[in-house]
């Protein structure tokens, strides 16, 4: 018989061995991930991973929903991201690619009013479901196409890509307001670049891509040539 797992010693761990080392300091942040319940969020037959550093596929099969990009990120990636995105009590926030909502959760500990698009009904239902579980008022999953935004409730102070694009679309980034911050990883396999856009007038935007890692992709969103002549 399997002892039952330690969940508060597996987030320590986590914590302290996984995302520390990535350079997530912000006492916040950490703090925020020693609240929210990663554990909770994570399907019942993967629930021994919730704190491993991994994707955690979300549909089954796994091997199709890892290749669909129907999975979790690594915490160290979801810390890492929260924290250089700095998001404030009363920011609204964007995020595309709802998952099991716990970015959406992570997000919506910090901000005003989160709204989460996603696409697959069965992660819809996922993350409603797990975001009502754990109290979380200020945040709303909605079925839709994300690569396109919500123009009609645009602008927003903050919009997260949860996966990697090839490129971010001009129209998601029309969508921030003037000092808003867009995330998302940029780029093709066997390196990514984590990419912060802020736009800093009416059509002027500055870009910073700090770190490299990789994530799978989102749906719907254009993929051009990566071959130049």
């Amino acid at each position: 018989m399997n002892a039952p797992i330690d969940y508060e010693r597996a987030r320590f761990n986590m914590i302290e061995q996984q995302i520390r080392p990535w350079d997530v300091l912000d006492l916040e942040v950490l703090e925020l991930l020693s609240l929210v319940r990663r554990e909770d969020f994570v399907p019942l037959a993967h629930k021994a991973l919730a704190f491993t550093d991994m994707q955690i596929p979300l549909l089954q099969p796994t091997e199709q929903a890892l290749q669909q990009g129907q999975c979790m990120f690594e915490p160290k990636l979801e810390a890492r991201i929260l924290q250089d995105l700095q998001v404030r009590p009363h920011e609204k926030v964007l995020e595309v690619g709802a998952g099991s909502g716990y970015m959406a959760a992570l997000l919506a500990s910090r901000a005003q009013r989160v709204i989460s698009l996603e696409l697959q009904p069965e992660l819809v239902r996922m993350a409603r479901t797990n975001l009502q579980r754990a109290g979380l008022a200020n945040v709303e999953v909605r079925q839709a196409d994300g690569a396109k935004g919500l123009p009609d409730e645009a602008p927003f102070d903050v919009i997260v890509l949860s996966g990697s694009v090839a490129e971010v679309p001009p129209a998601l980034m029309a969508q921030l307001k003037i000092g808003g911050r867009l995330s998302a990883i940029v780029g093709f396999e066997p390196v990514m670049r984590a990419t912060f856009i802020t736009r800093t007038g009416e059509t002027s935007y500055t870009t910073a891509q700090p770190w490299d890692t990789v994530a799978p992709r989102l749906a719907h969103f254009a993929e051009p040539s990566r071959f130049h002549f």
